[in-house]
């Protein structure tokens, strides 16, 4: 029997526990030695899933919002940071519009992610069951396969914590302070993605305050790492703060969007996995209550504040979903070191993994083949899925638009489209397609610019005939977009003229984020 010191300066034993003996010799570091060769094959399995499923179909909203967006580099955006449409034209141009190409940092992070994943179960004592079996559970997880099909500031943000979690486990036992730096550099780079680690290390920053370690908030490479964050984020701060902070309006938006606390709870299950939830509540059991793990108490307690805080404020299950990994890793190291009830081991045993690493392959991503009446399997899980199909059909119905006008009208012609969406999908992939310029009033796109006060001809997409009326002096139905089971199925096209005001005066009044 080996055993292994803890930050309380005890040791316990690695017993024989449920699983059996763990083979993991502890290494120089007094750590058991990471099981690199099953945890890479994990991540290997999970990373030729997302390549494999990556190109099909089409690209999701959001990705045609960001390659949008890049025509307009700026410090910041109404809704995002700078780093995904830098990112998604870097990629895009890289592999010549090659949608697997784009989407390889999604499926490159979300398999590092079992990795790092593994290195939390590792700083925490786990041998290599415990490593293998958070490392499959990340692998097996819906929230997994969502994140890494698609490139989203999302992906960045949930592989980011789980980055930083392992990196304070890992303060916390070596005391190294040059591990906080690295998390400040971690940190750095995900606020350009997305803002919400901000608030895991406000929670932390609280639960140490209450729970410890307070030497914590003592270090000084801490707050020398915190100032880099702020000064590499303090650009994108002061377009905020010159544009009337458009991101906290943003917030507002996701409220309204929210469909509850039950959806918000039923959705998290989800995520997590449904039964695999099972390992996620005792990891967080075992961090709030087992003696062994009092020293990493402060990040269960975080989870807590943050799941409740974004619960009644509105927020999205995938808000605290970086700290997933964390209470995987307690459990299944407190499973292979103790003695878990038989009744629920079985939720987490090696033939439940892989039969929701198919359930989650299924309902995430896009797998099976696609019917007449329904874009993607699993939409109802993973509404973003919807969002992948239907473009080239909104591309054709403008483009036929725009050939039914005269060539003179068609020179003097903008293309104005009601979603942010439809903007960005007209603008990349109707690039070839001679189509008028595109813009739009929704988000990030109004920000952009208003079409220019000599327009003759408005390509409306969207909207109905009765409220572009209140505009437009004429309006006629030119095309609807053909399809079934998409967004933007059954969508007019309207060519409108005769506009009551110029643009430039009228673009202030259509702006709107819903």
């Amino acid at each position: 029997m080996t055993t292994t010191t803890q930050p309380s300066g005890k040791a316990f034993p690695s017993a024989d526990g449920p699983d059996g003996p763990s083979p993991a010799a502890a290494g120089s570091d007094g750590l058991p030695a990471l099981a690199w060769k099953p945890v890479a094959a994990v991540g290997a399995v999970l990373g030729l899933l997302l390549l494999v499923t990556s190109g099909r179909w089409g690209h999701q909203g959001d990705e045609l919002y960001f390659l949008g967006a890049a025509e307009h580099l700026s410090w910041s955006y109404a809704d995002n940071p700078p780093l995904m449409p830098l990112l998604a034209s870097a990629m895009d141009g890289l592999f010549d519009g090659s949608l697997v190409g784009l989407r390889l940092p999604a499926t490159l992070l979300t398999a590092a992610g079992t990795l790092f994943a593994a290195l939390i179960a590792r700083e925490l004592g786990g041998g290599t069951r415990a490593q293998l079996r958070t490392a499959a559970v990340w692998a097996a997880v819906p929230l997994s396969m969502i994140i890494g099909h698609s490139l989203s500031a999302s992906t960045v943000d949930i592989v980011a914590w789980t980055v930083v979690s392992w990196l304070l486990v890992a303060w916390v036992r070596r005391r190294d302070d040059r591990v906080l730096l690295a998390a400040a550099l971690v940190t750095a780079v995900a606020m350009q993605a997305k803002y919400s680690i901000a608030f895991l290390w406000i929670a932390v920053a609280v639960s140490v305050l209450f729970v410890g370690p307070r030497p914590l908030l003592r270090r000084p490479l801490l707050w020398a790492g915190a100032a880099v964050v702020v000064v590499t984020a303090l650009p994108g701060l002061l377009w905020q703060a010159d544009h009337g902070w458009p991101q906290l309006d943003m917030a507002e938006v996701f409220r309204r969007e929210s469909s509850g606390a039950v959806a918000y709870v039923g959705v998290g299950f989800f995520l997590a996995g449904v039964l695999l939830t099972v390992l996620l509540g005792y990891g967080l059991w075992q961090l709030l209550r087992s003696p062994e793990l009092r020293p990493y108490r402060f990040l269960g307690w975080s989870f807590v504040g943050l799941f409740l805080l974004f619960l009644v404020s509105g927020g999205r299950p995938t808000y605290a979903a970086g700290l997933f990994p964390v209470l995987w890793a307690a459990g299944a190291v407190r499973m292979e070191r103790g003695a878990p009830s038989k009744w629920w081991r079985w939720a987490v045993s090696w033939p439940v993994i892989g039969l929701f690493f198919v359930f989650s392959a299924l309902t995430s991503l896009p797998v099976l083949p696609r019917s007449d009446d329904e874009a993607v399997a699993g939409t109802e899980n993973n509404p973003q899925a919807a969002e992948t199909v239907g473009w080239d059909d909104l591309v054709d119905a403008v483009e036929k638009s725009a050939r039914s006008l005269p060539a003179k009208e068609r020179e003097r012609a903008v293309i104005v489209t009601e979603y942010y969406t439809e903007a960005g999908a007209l603008d990349h992939l109707g690039s070839g397609a001679g189509l008028p310029d595109v813009y739009s009033a929704h988000r990030g796109y109004w920000y952009f610019g208003a079409p220019p006060d000599d327009t003759r001809t408005t390509i409306f997409v969207g909207s109905d005939r009765e409220e572009l009326l209140e505009r437009f002096t004429e309006v006629r139905e030119a095309a609807t977009v053909a399809g079934k089971g998409n967004k933007v199925a059954g969508t007019k096209v309207w060519i409108c003229t005769g506009g009551k005001q110029p643009w430039s005066k009228a673009w202030p009044e259509l702006a709107h984020l819903y």
